[in-house]
């Protein structure tokens, strides 16, 4: 299964209800990711992170720059530096970063309508992604 395919699931399951969603959850599956990384796009790791900062606050910064830090150049681009930056100074707005609710609704704008490029024969085949994330 494709990055692309598994952030889609990851929205279509969680969806926007930020209240509703589990952050203990989510910063398991961004340390599984940042342990097992899987190749190719880095939109999974990207939509991760997203919620994370959506539901988060300072003490969520840590593991949000491990994951823009310390997989590779693409997934450090990938990973917003304004959604670290807002949890660091508590979502204030000013020259450099919009305010934590342009941000988050920028997120959900991006994302609620996402969907996977057309998949071409994914050469993973599913087998490379085990987890009960996609079991229901």
């Amino acid at each position: 299964m494709t990055n692309e395919k598994r952030a889609e699931l990851l929205v279509q399951k969680y969806g926007f209800d930020f209240d509703e969603i589990s952050k203990g959850e989510i910063r398991n599956l961004i340390e599984q990711e940042i342990e097992c990384f899987q190749e190719g796009s880095s939109e999974y790791i990207r939509v991760l992170c997203g919620y994370l900062f959506c539901l988060g606050n300072i003490a969520d910064v840590p593991l949000l720059e491990k994951a823009k830090h310390g997989i590779n150049f693409d997934v450090g681009c990938m990973i917003d530096q304004e959604w670290i930056g807002s949890l660091k100074n508590g979502g204030a707005e000013n020259e450099s970063i919009r305010s934590r609710n342009e941000i988050i609704d920028s997120f959900v704008a991006y994302y609620k309508d996402f969907t996977a490029d057309a998949d071409d024969g994914d050469e993973w085949g599913g087998s490379m992604f085990s987890t009960s994330l996609f079991d229901d």
